[in-house]
Parts: C-alpha cells; sequence; structure tokens
C-alpha cells in the first residue's frame, strides 16, 4: 500500500471512532440536563448526534493532530456542553447524574463495538481489514475516554461528581479547582514529562494512571461480550 493510502487508512480507522465517541459523550450530558430540568443545551442545539455541534476547530482538531504527529500521543477537547446546574431539579445530584452520562456512553459504545468484534468475520474481506481495526479503537477510545473524564478533577466529569457526592467540607475545595484543571492537566501530563525527560526521569503519570483501570475495563468488556 502506498504511503497516502497507508496514511488514508490510518487516519479513516481512528477519526470516527474519535468522532462518535466524542459526540455521543457530549450529546450525553446535554440530553441529561434536559431530561432533568435544564434545556439549556437543548436550545442551543447540543443534544444532537451532530458532530459539528461539538467540535472545537482547535482542540478537536488541531491540537490532537499536531500531538499524534508529533508525540504519537492524542489529546484534546470538545465545547463543553453548557448546563445551567441551579435549573436542574436536584442541583446537586443531578449534577452527578450530567457528569457521569458522558462516560456511561462511552462505556455503552464500547461495548458495542467489542460485542460487534465477534460478528466481525460476516465482513466482506476488501472490508475486513477496516472495520475491524476502527471496531478495535473504537473499544480502545471510548474506555480511555471514560476513564480519563473520571479523573476527580474538575472540570472533569470526575471532579463534578467528585464535587456532587464528597461532604461539604472536601468538596469546596475540589470545586475551587475548575478555573485552573486544565492548566493542571496540561502541567502533569505534558510539561512535568517533558521536563523529567530533559532531567533524565521518567515523571509521564499517564500510563500508571489510565493503564490498570482502562486495561481492566477492556478486559471486562472482552468477558462480558463473548471474547474471554
Amino acid at each position: 500500500m502506498p504511503d497516502i493510502g497507508q496514511f488514508l487508512f490510518t487516519a479513516s480507522v481512528w477519526v470516527i471512532p474519535v468522532i462518535v465517541a466524542i459526540t455521543f459523550h457530549e450529546a450525553a450530558h446535554g440530553y441529561v440536563a434536559w431530561k432533568l430540568g435544564d434545556d439549556t443545551a437543548k436550545v442551543l442545539g447540543r443534544v444532537t448526534f451532530n458532530p459539528l455541534r461539538h467540535v472545537d476547530p482547535f482542540g478537536t482538531v488541531v491540537l490532537p493532530a499536531i500531538m499524534y504527529f508529533t508525540t504519537s500521543f492524542l489529546f484534546g477537547w470538545a465545547k463543553p456542553v453548557p448546563v445551567n446546574f441551579r435549573r436542574l431539579r436536584n442541583p446537586r445530584y443531578g449534577m452527578v447524574l450530567v457528569a457521569l452520562a458522558g462516560p456511561a456512553i462511552n462505556i455503552v459504545l464500547a461495548f458495542f463495538s467489542a460485542w460487534a468484534l465477534r460478528w466481525v468475520g460476516l465482513v466482506p474481506d476488501e472490508a475486513l481489514l477496516w472495520v475491524q481495526q476502527s471496531l478495535v479503537i473504537a473499544v480502545q477510545i471510548n474506555v480511555i475516554l471514560a476513564v480519563f473524564n473520571m479523573i476527580p478533577l474538575p472540570p472533569l466529569d470526575g471532579g463534578r461528581v467528585a464535587v456532587g457526592l464528597l461532604p461539604r467540607q472536601l468538596a469546596m475545595p475540589i470545586a475551587r479547582l475548575e478555573p485552573y484543571g486544565l492548566f493542571i492537566l496540561i502541567g502533569v501530563l505534558f510539561i512535568v514529562p517533558l521536563i523529567g525527560t530533559q532531567l533524565g526521569y521518567n515523571l509521564s503519570v499517564l500510563p500508571w494512571l489510565l493503564g490498570p483501570p482502562v486495561e481492566y475495563v477492556i478486559r471486562l468488556l472482552g468477558f462480558v461480550t463473548g471474547h474471554g
């Protein structure tokens, strides 16, 4: 296969699972918020499977592309779904359910992708490799997205879950981190490892932070979908 063909093949088996994972994740937040009393996302057209409504030009397209070709690691974000938590019927626990909706739909997508892999042999030979790799990547991307978003640091979903479930004296310090959460993540995930590389140390926390739970969830999905 020529280089351009290999590039297009690789891009296509990645792009579709990533876009579906992000789109469903964001739409799920908006849908649950709408059902719990806040129609902000619904009015703004964010309760939709149209990916263009959720794509952030820099965070979803430019940054992941740059990182993939320079570090072989993907990191990015979609446009946050606007939620007015004060309009939810039960603001505190409603916030928890809205936050959980994104990771939950990613686990559902990973489950169906893993289940579909059992039937990949029915696909015509000329499309078999593409479908198989797309489904494998869909499992991986959705599990990684779900686990990563459950890190208890706002504005990640896990941070909102922690704020909603913990006692007030523990929840408030976490809530105060929200304006700085993205900068903390960038620092821990990229700047600290870069400094460590210059000093000759491996300071990358991502493998041990995400690796074990991601591997466990993937193995569990394989078991419940009949892969052993």
